[in-house]
């Protein structure tokens, strides 16, 4: 990516209405007289190009600022095997000039102006977007518009090669060279068949970025990089009239690109426990527990979100109270319920307090989730919850940003840029404890894997060593490769 930055956290929605400021057209809530509860929305036009671009107008004006973001609706999932880390090479590429743009010039009018830019991938789609003055964006418009269109009159082999050795050198500081840092890709390639899209890293396999050729990649970006796979959202402070005929002039002539077959992915179980152990240059020792779940084409997401709160979201969350402060035995832990487009993985991360052990701790995890599981969570557990993940939406809608990406996602997944307020709001608010404890039966089982990274030399930390399978490095670049034997 162009500068590091976390990857978006998906959040749910808020109850709480905030007093607006005068003639600011930003989140607008409802109550329910019959349920009580708040509805959020926020205001939007939809429009579609001739050559099939969506575009999100959203209007907010608070502060003379605005946001535009293009997210198209491609990420590592897109790739294949032997072809990986496309996607995220091409958000380098972006921001390295275009055909009418010089190398440079992006900052000077984002950055320069006293804006900002910036990019990620994901398994599942890539966003490039800026915040800027509202009198910049026409410039925002075009700079978004040509690297669009004409990205690929500006690389050549030179350019490629240099951020292919960007690339390499981001896996170095991100993951080779990171303190646990390969737990990711090591659980991913475990729970995943090789041919799962979601099987593979984001960042890709250097050995498939070495042999893949410009022209290779360039097939890449015209297939999915097209308008027709791409969503505008534009948020904050705008003449809408202005805006429409600016897109029109510097979007509406790009060609439409051809028609995109997303890949078919089936659901994910394990039939039995994985059991890995990874030496790494860490001090202490780490234990990662992770269940195949279900991802955004899923309502149990929404429970098991919930469920990821009842059990480490605050100091008196049932594992965190039990283990950090009662019984001091793990210097912090985790847990997540991660929903990609299509698949999931509900995540458990501890790391111990000397003289404990990964194998003492996974016990004692092991029980209290057996606890929840045959009794449920209480309705106080239910109620803070959702008022956490309301209080973590509310926050993303803080800038117009937050509401670009928002609206951005909910079209390109759902086809409904509402629906984060509309829908997922409703069904996280709907959320029962008899749900919970659901979902914590049917996915937290004994299919899962369970991960072990310890210091070099010292297998011996690893919970339950003699049942863990070794997993070692291979050169840097290469995949993960699973050692049989202890």
């Amino acid at each position: 990516m162009k500068r590091p930055i976390s990857q978006l956290a998906a959040a749910a929605l808020v109850a709480v209405v905030i007093p607006l400021r005068a003639g600011a057209q930003a989140a607008v809530a409802t109550q329910s007289a019959q349920n009580g509860s708040a509805a959020i929305t926020i205001p939007f036009e939809r429009l579609t190009l001739p050559n099939g671009l969506t575009v999100i107008l959203a209007q907010d004006h608070s502060t003379p600022t605005v946001a535009v973001e293009v997210l198209y609706h491609v990420g590592s999932k897109n790739e294949q095997p032997g072809r990986t880390g496309f996607a995220h090479l091409f958000e380098h590429v972006m921001f390295t000039g275009s055909g009418h743009v010089p190398y440079g010039l992006h900052d000077k009018y984002t950055e320069g102006v006293g804006g900002g830019n910036n990019g990620n991938t994901t398994n599942d789609f890539t966003q490039y977007y800026e915040t800027i003055p509202s009198n910049y964006l026409e410039h925002a418009l075009w700079l978004e518009s040509d690297r669009m269109g004409w990205l690929l009159d500006a690389l050549d082999t030179a350019k490629y090669n240099a951020q292919r050795d960007i690339v390499k050198n981001e896996r170095r500081q991100s993951v080779d060279n990171q303190p646990y840092g390969r737990s990711d890709e090591i659980i991913k390639s475990a729970a995943y068949p090789k041919t799962n899209p979601y099987s593979w890293p984001v960042i890709g396999s250097m050995t498939d970025l070495s042999a893949a050729s410009v022209e290779d990649v360039k097939a890449f970006f015209r297939l999915y990089y097209a308008p027709n796979n791409a969503t505008l959202a534009i948020t904050g402070d705008f003449d809408p009239a202005q805006t429409k005929a600016w897109i029109t002039k510097y979007f509406g002539g790009i060609p439409r690109g051809n028609a995109i077959v997303r890949p078919t992915i089936a659901a994910t179980h394990l039939a039995a426990e994985k059991r890995l152990v990874y030496e790494d240059r860490v001090q202490v020792p780490r234990l990662y527990l992770v269940w195949p779940t279900v991802g955004e084409d899923s309502n149990d997401q929404y429970a098991l979100d919930v469920l990821s709160d009842v059990l480490t979201s605050s100091r008196i969350s049932r594992l965190t109270k039990a283990l950090v402060y009662d019984k001091q035995s793990a210097a912090n832990l985790f847990s997540y319920q991660d929903s990609n487009e299509n698949a999931g993985e509900f995540n458990i991360v501890i790391t111990p307090r000397a003289p404990h052990t990964l194998t003492e701790l996974e016990g004692d995890v092991d029980s209290l989730v057996a606890k929840l599981k045959r009794d449920g969570p209480t309705d106080d557990e239910i109620s803070r919850s959702k008022a956490t993940l309301q209080l973590q939406f509310l926050s993303g809608l803080e800038s117009n940003l937050g509401k670009a990406q928002r609206l951005a996602v909910g079209q390109a997944f759902h086809g409904d840029p509402n629906r984060a307020f509309a829908v997922d709001y409703q069904k996280y608010q709907a959320v029962t404890a008899a749900d919970v404890k659901r979902v914590a039966n049917k996915y937290l089982g004994t299919g899962r894997v369970v991960l072990s990274i310890v210091p070099t030399g010292k297998r011996d930390q690893a919970s339950k060593p003699s049942a863990s399978t070794i997993v070692s490095q291979t050169p840097f670049g290469s995949k993960t490769s699973i050692v049989e034997g202890k």
